[in-house]
């Protein structure tokens, strides 16, 4: 992972885990120094947090997508639930071709079209041996082509790590 991205995540979830709250401000923060780093669009960044009954995952971050609704753990369509069920990550470099929930690809989060998904990263976060939530990163457009690059084996890696500090964090929003 680079050391820039590990400095600022690690500086966050410490400020984070020593207020004892997780703020959408700081997450949003965390969310836009992890889109540098895989080099994407800040809205691209999802932070998902487990709900207090532990039955559904709901947007931490993009902000605009918590009135949107939530994600039932037990749904078959949704990347994000069976990251959650499963505990394990995964790279999907041809999304936009595998059967999965499309409702939150509709919500227009900026200026930019509002392009389906081509490629995903998603990993669990685990705090405590417990699932808390999940994070992906995405690149949308309206090609896989026009996307940009693969994810690679060492981004999921670095997105692991990543994961590894915010999930301190994101149990703070579940409880």
């Amino acid at each position: 992972m680079p050391l820039e991205l590990t400095t600022e995540i690690t500086r966050i979830a410490h400020q984070i885990v020593r207020t004892g709250q997780t703020d959408t401000e700081s997450l949003t923060k965390a969310a836009a120094h992890i889109s540098r780093s895989f080099e994407v669009n800040p809205a691209e960044v999802a932070v998902f947090s487990l709900s207090k009954d532990g039955k559904h995952l709901r947007f931490v971050v993009p902000e605009k997508l918590q009135q949107v609704g939530s994600i039932p753990l037990t749904s078959m369509s949704s990347l994000a639930a069976r990251t959650a069920r499963e505990r394990r990550p995964e790279i999907i470099n041809h999304f936009s071709v595998v059967p999965h929930a499309s409702v939150f690809e509709a919500v227009k989060l900026d200026d930019a079209p509002g392009d389906p998904i081509q490629k995903i990263m998603s990993v669990p976060l685990i705090f405590q041996k417990k699932v808390v939530g999940v994070i992906q990163v995405s690149r949308k457009a309206r090609t896989s082509h026009a996307a940009g690059p693969d994810f690679t084996p060492q981004e999921l890696k670095d997105l692991i790590a990543v994961s590894e500090l915010l999930a301190p964090c994101v149990s703070l929003c579940s409880e």
